[in-house]
């Protein structure tokens, strides 16, 4: 698996093989292994002070005060490592190569994109969106639907509520992640009884005991923050969110896609604030997620909104008609949008490829790469990876050609196959003889990936001896 290559590679010092995995295979820098280390961690303990440096310019996590800052200072072993550590800063979203997700959550609590109503304590407001503590407790669920219902400001005066604590519980209903000064866990762990969250309850108290055996056993070691912080498996934040998108569905919808994976219960409102009208079939959605999440939405909700004085409406909502996409292609869109993922067959997957560029979605596109990277065989190979160099998806592209590495033998029996080296020299600007070609150049690069031992090196020279001998036969030399 590509998780176990990195922490391997990561633990033997190969930049060149996690700079791949991270930046072509898309792996997760800040991912945990059973032990709930991450690839940097490993990398300080390794010694390996230029594998350090590239892991935190993009975007693994070590925040001074934390139990990861902490124990990578501690483990490093070099003072160079330790510099390095200490200069530390966080990479900002903007630096990042994707979109991610709880990046997004956070910008929608910090900026306050679109937010329906505000919280007052002890004079400290914060700007939120219903949609989202509904979807996230059940308490504010209730609560926004009742008490507060109507307020579009609540002032919570009560002396054991903490400003502080408080703005790192809507992190946590945000982003599931929580960060708190140890001085504060203890009015998180009373505001998490309050709104019976249960979850964060148990997942603080844990995280407690850890961080206190810690320090106990690394004399020297401050610990001055708390992070709470789900790993990537844990699927509570999409779900919860997933349920927005449940809401949206027309009723027309739900009927054809059977019993929903998330089905919305009984008197949820999602409060929601925009109308898509598609081939008939009415979405209510939130600007706040189609916004937040794609440019294009973005464009086309405050132009249209700006330039149309007396909007369509359906019920009380204004409404935007979608040209060029079906309901069924819209609703992949729609889940996507609300909770980073879409249950797609790879048969759909072109239909919503295309949407998804259009649509300036990135993270869509490479689930549909994903899907799309099923259907790989001697027949599809050079049609996929023809749709992965057109929509620009890498991980789907080097999946393509680590099979063509694999299957070459019969690959330059194919006629698709030699035509597209063909066109990938005449792409090649000024191209001279002896110049390289992509496709020739990835091809090789898997086949020699692939020797272990010296038994494959046979199979793989005779694999290069194929390639070269197609080379040859349509007049490439390279």
């Amino acid at each position: 698996m590509d998780t176990s290559d990195l922490f391997a590679s990561c633990r033997k010092g190969d930049v060149g093989r996690v700079r791949y995995l991270l930046e072509q295979r898309d792996v997760e820098v800040n991912v945990r292994d059973k032990w709930d280390s991450t690839p940097l961690y490993y990398a300080c303990l390794c010694g390996h002070e230029e594998l350090v440096l590239y892991l935190l310019a993009n975007g693994a996590r070590c925040e001074a005060n934390t139990f990861d800052g902490e124990r990578c200072l501690y483990g490093a072993l070099s003072d160079g490592i330790r510099r390095a550590l200490r200069d530390y800063k966080q990479v900002t979203s903007s630096c990042r190569r994707r979109d991610y997700y709880v990046d997004f959550l956070r910008r929608l609590l910090e900026q306050g994109l679109h937010s329906d109503v505000a919280f007052v304590v002890h004079g400290k407001p914060f700007r939120v969106h219903r949609c989202v503590l509904g979807a996230r407790s059940g308490y504010f669920a209730n609560m926004l639907d009742t008490k507060w219902k109507g307020k579009s400001v609540v002032a919570l005066r009560h002396p054991l509520i903490n400003p502080v604590a408080f703005g790192a519980l809507l992190q946590y209903l945000y982003t599931g992640r929580l960060d708190v000064g140890v001085e504060h866990v203890s009015d998180c762990e009373r505001l998490a009884k309050q709104c019976q969250l249960w979850g964060l309850l148990g997942d603080l108290e844990a995280k407690c005991e850890k961080v206190s055996e810690f320090v106990a056993s690394k004399p020297g070691t401050c610990v001055k923050v708390l992070t709470i912080e789900p790993p990537p498996e844990d699927p509570r934040l999409r779900e919860d969110l997933a349920l927005l998108a449940d809401c949206a569905l027309p009723p027309e919808l739900r009927g054809d896609l059977g019993e929903l994976p998330f089905p919305c219960p009984d008197g949820f409102h999602s409060c929601p604030d925009v109308c898509f009208r598609v081939d008939g079939c009415s979405f209510l959605c939130h600007k706040a997620f189609f916004c937040g999440r794609s440019d294009y939405f973005r464009a086309l909700l405050d132009d249209h909104f700006r330039e149309s004085e007396e909007p369509e409406v359906s019920g009380d909502l204004p409404t935007i008609t979608l040209q060029g996409i079906s309901p069924g292609v819209f609703t992949h869109v729609l889940y996507y949008i609300y909770s980073d993922h879409t249950e797609l067959a790879p048969e759909a997957a072109y239909d919503v490829l295309s949407v998804a560029d259009m649509y300036l979605l990135p993270g869509l596109k490479r689930l549909c790469g994903r899907s799309l990277a099923q259907l790989l065989d001697e027949d599809s190979v050079v049609g996929v990876w023809r749709v992965a160099k057109l929509f620009r998806l890498a991980r789907l592209e080097d999946q393509c050609t680590e099979y063509m590495a694999k299957a070459i033998e019969k690959l330059v029996e194919r006629e698709d196959f030699a035509e597209a080296v063909r066109e990938e020299a005449a792409a090649v600007a000024a191209r001279q003889e002896t110049d390289s070609i992509p496709l020739v150049d990835d091809i090789r690069f898997h086949v020699a990936s692939t020797v272990q031992t010296y038994s494959a090196i046979e199979e793989a020279q005779q694999r290069l001896r194929a390639l070269e001998d197609l080379l040859v036969a349509i007049g490439l030399d390279c």
